[in-house]
């Protein structure tokens, strides 16, 4: 099957709306939140009033039904300003939304689903552990059944939006003797006994993000708000990751080329021995590799929408593209300060908050060594997918495994 790289009109006015919105609610504005260390959930509803929040799902569900492109598009965008508006799309809309138009059953798609694609609930995912973080298995949150319900117990740490969400997927185990086996999911809202929240001040970046913990004692979920089965929490973690890393990905696009803009208007502009830095030939060597790397990345998450628009599996293909992306992010940020000289050590141009930023997301939704693994594993065929697909768009089928 041939992959179109040409892009619709639909996904050219995506990007017209989303440059507009962030000009107008997130550019004026974004280096003093950042200073401040503010999270303003003002501006996140505002993007559900546009319909950011529900973009890749189904109308049906309340949502935008946007592609993966458009979603791609949507992210990069959005991270091009400033990853802490990508950080909602990624937990909002990529690890939770998609997550429940997947695996919830049609009651739960109507109470959970609808309200957050409509962009009334905003909503995050729960599955790293102060002691827990790529090893998922390894989680100490539990779930007691107890008649109609279960209690879970225990804490999460490193969420997003932890102190600002309204509703939480939040995964726990049934037994921790089964291993990933006994991992289960489970859907929890803001103020149910004995569900607190923190926030955790003193990031390195994403400043402008709220990031935190969840404390959960004795807290009484009825067994209508399991997602999926017992012992199906690991599948569906890992169904919603694959989501969650390709929204990462796609936002590591724009925070690159966000470096790549702002170094290409200092090197015209700053002059030294009688000329712009541009025409220096080491200055052209960090903005070239700046734009080799985003046009491969580009090409790479728009590789694994193609095959997310035909709900074909894209573990491997979404895998590689978080991994280059993020990486390639890094050493952009890292090219962006170089370029800029003593001015980009200081917060008077934006590269330095960039290069805060983009160290993040070499860690979370699967560390760049873990993606190494994973990539080595398959060119060595110790590892295949298996038939777990993410949801299509609504005009494409479920297509079998190639």
């Amino acid at each position: 099957m041939a992959i179109d790289l040409s892009l619709t009109p639909e996904h050219r006015l995506v990007t017209e709306s989303v440059r507009d919105f962030v000009a107008a609610e997130i550019a004026p504005h974004i280096r003093g939140w950042d200073e401040r260390g503010e999270a303003h959930r003002e501006v996140f509803e505002r993007m559900g009033a546009e319909g950011y929040l529900g973009a890749p799902i189904w109308e049906r569900w309340g949502g935008a039904g946007m592609d993966y492109i458009s979603f791609g598009i949507l992210c990069e965008e959005l991270e091009r300003a400033d990853t802490a508006f990508r950080v909602v799309m990624s937990v909002h809309a990529g690890l939770n939304s998609l997550t429940l138009l997947q695996w919830g059953t049609e009651d739960q798609k109507e109470r959970w689903l609808r309200p957050q694609a409509e962009g009334r609930k905003l909503a995050t995912f729960a599955l790293t552990e102060p002691g827990s973080g790529t090893d998922a298995a390894a989680m100490t949150t539990t779930a007691r059944r107890d008649g109609d319900s279960y209690v879970l117990n225990g804490a999460k740490l490193w969420i997003s939006l932890a102190d600002l969400a309204d509703h939480f997927l939040v995964f726990a185990t049934v037994d921790r003797s089964l291993g990933h086996r006994g991992i289960t999911a489970f859907l929890l809202r803001r103020g149910m006994p004995g569900l607190e929240t923190h926030t955790i001040h003193g990031k390195m970046g994403i400043h402008a993000g709220n990031t935190g913990g969840i404390y959960l004692t004795d807290v009484r979920v009825p067994v209508e708000d399991r997602l999926g089965e017992e012992g199906e929490g690991f599948r569906i973690a890992m169904s919603a990751i694959d989501q969650g890393r390709f929204t990462v990905a796609a936002g590591a696009v724009g925070l690159a080329q966000a470096c790549l803009d702002a170094s290409v208007r200092y090197a015209r502009e700053r002059r030294t021995f009688g000329e712009e830095i541009g025409r220096h030939q080491l200055v052209k060597q960090m903005i070239a590799t700046m734009g080799q790397g985003i046009e491969a990345g580009r090409l790479l998450c728009w590789q694994a929408a193609w095959r997310k628009d035909r709900g074909l599996r894209s573990t491997r293909e979404t895998s590689l593209a978080k991994w280059f992306c993020t990486d390639h992010a890094v050493k952009a940020a890292l090219d962006a300060v170089q370029v800029h000289g003593a001015y980009g050590y200081s917060s008077e141009y934006p590269v330095e908050r960039y290069l805060r930023n983009s160290k993040a997301a070499v860690i979370y939704e699967g560390t760049s060594q873990l993606h190494t693994i994973i990539q080595a594993d398959y060119l060595l065929g110790y590892r295949e997918d298996g038939a777990l697909r993410c949801p299509p768009v609504p005009s494409q089928p479920y297509l079998d495994a190639e």
